[in-house]
């Protein structure tokens, strides 16, 4: 068999794989062209008429995307919720109970998303249950007040800093070691695996309360009771991430003594740093909620579920000749099934941002993960300050995007294979001419 017959033959098989998908398509857009015709009203929703568009998210759960969808089971919740007026702190220490009974951490409570479980755990580092430091702060004279960065900064680190807190930035566990003094009040890490357990063993060496930063680290649900298990000092989940729990909430949980100290610290205690950083009622009890979900979920099925949605599209996009695909699970967070897909952008003149932009334009909107971050204050710089990389430490350019199968709702699949089918065969038959 020559070349030639070889990629035809490739060809006929990826058309034959997509054949029920086209066929699909056809009649989703004969029908949509027939109500038209006969004037059915399209769709309208709280947002279209702010004039707000919606969008199919495919770049997975991020905050300017308004983080995830929340379970049918945590939106009625913070119904029930809502009907009610209720004491915020009884609520929030029953809420650590039940979140210890579901986690087997000593306590837990209810934050304004994982940046705010990181002020509070810092302010409760340093001001502890004190009255008279609690409302000090953010001025930390004479309080322990250095917080050890593992890795450096980030973008996220202004949650520490606001307590008043100082960062000490390391890299290694031995610069961990190092940095200890009479002046640390807390070891902030979002390091997993191995490098986390070294690190623990150093702060529990040392008695220095440890946070983990593991803000998209659920799923697996198991996470919530491996960091228990682990007796972490304090770690936090995003809630409107993977959680899938109200999109202003996040989960701290942790020591008993520690917990109580960031409950002091935060609202509804006035005079307290993180007051600001308030959680109503139908957060606490929807996190709860989401929590609750999570350890009843079969992951199996769900991961069959989005495993067979991006599938879908890479059946679509793989019947245009020379776009590849693949599929994989990160392993430091949003552990979802997600789709790669390639092309040879110089060959096409059709680049990874050139996509991203056609796909953000259209109608409906489709955002997917490139090298852009909408969301990022231009002058944020993470890591380790060092001297500007040179050409050979540069990161190379980016040769794929990614679509993560978490945030794609049913149907959504199709629409967006077809619109990413659609834009590479132009692109390829452009640069072809």
């Amino acid at each position: 068999m020559s070349r030639s017959q070889g990629s035809n033959r490739r060809s006929f098989m990826k058309y034959l794989a997509a054949s029920p998908l086209l066929a699909q398509i056809a009649a989703q857009n004969l029908y949509a062209k027939s109500a038209a015709a006969v004037g059915l009203p399209t769709d309208e929703n709280v947002y279209t008429k702010l004039g707000v568009k919606t969008v199919i998210n495919c770049r997975g759960t991020w905050t300017y995307l308004s983080g995830s969808l929340q379970f049918p089971e945590v939106r009625a919740a913070q119904v029930e919720a809502s009907r009610h007026f209720v004491n915020m702190v009884d609520l929030q220490h029953a809420a650590g109970r039940r979140l210890a009974e579901l986690t087997g951490a000593e306590s837990g409570m209810v934050t304004s998303g994982a940046a705010g479980s990181m002020s509070t755990a810092a302010a409760a580092c340093m001001a502890g249950t004190d009255p008279a430091k609690i409302w000090q702060l953010p001025d930390t004279t004479g309080m322990k007040h250095e917080v050890i960065m593992v890795g450096g900064r980030s973008a996220f680190d202004s949650a520490i800093r606001l307590t008043g807190a100082k960062l000490i930035l390391v890299e290694t566990p031995e610069e961990i070691a190092s940095a200890i003094n009479g002046k640390t009040a807390m070891i902030y890490t979002t390091d997993l695996g191995d490098k986390l357990a070294k690190q623990l063993a150093i702060a529990k060496s040392r008695n220095i309360p440890m946070l983990l930063d593991d803000a998209a680290g659920i799923p697996p649900a198991e996470n919530l009771r491996l960091y228990a298990q682990m007796k972490i000092d304090l770690y936090t989940f995003s809630g409107g991430k993977g959680l899938q729990g109200p999109q202003c909430s996040g989960v701290l949980l942790g020591r008993k003594d520690l917990i109580e100290a960031g409950m002091r610290n935060s609202a509804p205690w006035e005079g307290a740093v993180c007051r600001p950083m308030k959680v109503g009622k139908e957060e606490i009890v929807g996190c709860i909620a989401a929590v609750e979900t999570w350890l009843k979920i079969d992951p199996k099925k769900l991961y069959d579920e989005w495993n067979a949605r991006i599938d879908r599209i890479a059946k679509l996009v793989e019947t245009v000749p020379g776009v590849t695909t693949s599929v994989y699970i990160p392993e430091d967070g949003n552990r979802y099934p997600t789709l790669k897909v390639s092309w040879d952008q110089d060959a096409w003149g059709y680049s990874i941002q050139d996509c991203v932009d056609q796909l953000r334009a259209g109608a409906p909107v489709i955002e997917v993960l490139g090298a852009d971050n909408p969301s990022l204050v231009p002058a944020v710089h993470e890591g380790i300050q060092k001297a500007k990389p040179t050409r050979k430490e540069r990161p190379p350019r980016v040769d794929h995007i990614e679509l993560v199968s978490m945030t794609i709702q049913d149907g959504e699949e199709m629409i967006v294979g077809q619109r990413l089918r659609e834009l590479l065969s132009a692109a390829r038959k452009g640069k072809a001419v």
